[in-house]
């Protein structure tokens, strides 16, 4: 996305918000991208461009020369199509509404927003800014379907917000801030609407400080959701001191575990089996590609399983040279196939 390469980026303030001192610590790894990283970042690109259409920014031609192009690319399907164009309508019914009250509404697409009087260096990119009388609104698209995301609470919604206010607030006496998720593959739709007060006392109490401790690495460690997609995941020290209270787990002194200690196993195990990969993940990447001994392991050539791309056309160039055993013996069928 546009702000991934923010050391305080908006996207991140949930993590850096609530564990001040990784940003430092994701400052050493490269940016690295994921197939949903790169999906979400076309679904965006695809949304601006219904969207800049329907608000007559754009000609018929240049719109559909474009959408062309973009159908052309691998990450298109239809399905997206479909998705982006719900959430479109949905844009649109909330600029329909604003114009109702307020004929001069004001609707902008993929704004960079500034957001350094508060996080130093930070920034973001609004995806739709619908500004109606007294009321600025922000509306963001999530096009994941892994997890449904609330926004209430959300600081990076939040950041979206308190930069669209900075940014419009000369021009317009905004007094209410709304801001909105929609996620079209899950139907989720969610808002929060604070006033600017409130939005102000949240960054004055909340983001100004937490920002200044993570540009200077200061302030604790904190485990929790929030480390999901830290870079830093797999080694952190206070992930892997968090992680190993389950080795220390203090059962009781008897052979067999009690069901009340099978629960508590049981709620532990997944982060602890996704750290355990996460860990995996980073020692093999470190082998492989920077040279790293990590002692009692080496590395071991893998096998792999070679295949024909074309058997039919392999069989044919064997039988025009002359080859003739080039079959396997007839074998027996196995057992899902025989019944």
């Amino acid at each position: 996305m546009p702000d991934v390469h923010a050391k305080l980026s908006a996207s991140g303030a949930h993590r850096w918000m609530a564990c001040p001192p990784s940003a430092n610590l994701e400052a050493g790894f490269p940016d690295k991208t994921s197939e949903f990283a790169e999906e979400g970042t076309f679904a965006h690109s695809l949304a601006e461009l219904i969207l800049r259409y329907n608000n007559n920014e754009i000609t018929k031609k240049t719109f559909t020369t474009r959408l062309n192009k973009l159908k052309k690319a691998p990450l298109w399907d239809q399905e997206m199509q479909d998705h982006v164009e719900d959430y479109a309508h949905l844009v649109w019914e909330q600029f329909n509404e604003a114009k109702a009250s307020c004929p001069d509404a004001q609707i902008f697409f993929e704004q960079r927003l500034d957001l350094s009087e508060y996080v130093p260096e930070g920034f973001g990119t609004g995806d739709v800014i619908i500004i109606a009388d007294d009321t600025l609104q922000v509306i963001d698209l999530k096009y994941g379907k892994g997890v449904g995301v609330s926004a209430e609470n959300n600081p990076q919604l939040r950041l979206y917000g308190l930069g669209a206010y900075l940014e419009h607030s000369l021009l317009y006496d905004i007094q209410q801030v709304k801001m909105t998720i929609i996620q079209p593959r899950l139907d989720n739709i969610s808002t929060e609407e604070l006033t600017v007060e409130k939005l102000l006392d949240w960054a004055d109490e909340q983001v100004r400080p937490r920002a200044q401790m993570a540009m200077k690495g200061e302030g604790e460690f904190c485990v929790g959701d929030h480390c999901r997609f830290c870079k830093a995941f797999a080694i952190c020290r206070a992930q892997k001191d968090y992680q190993m209270e389950l080795a220390k787990y203090d059962f009781v002194d008897a052979e067999l575990l009690e069901d009340a200690e099978i629960g508590d196993v049981l709620i532990r195990v997944d982060a602890l089996v996704k750290w355990a990969e996460a860990v995996k993940d980073y020692a093999f990447d470190q082998a492989v590609n920077h040279g790293v001994h990590f002692d009692g392991w080496k590395l071991v050539e893998g096998r792999s399983n070679r295949k024909y791309t074309d058997a039919e056309k392999v069989a044919q160039v064997l039988s025009d040279a002359g080859y003739r055993e080039i079959y396997k013996p007839q074998e027996l069928q196995g057992i899902t196939a025989m019944e």
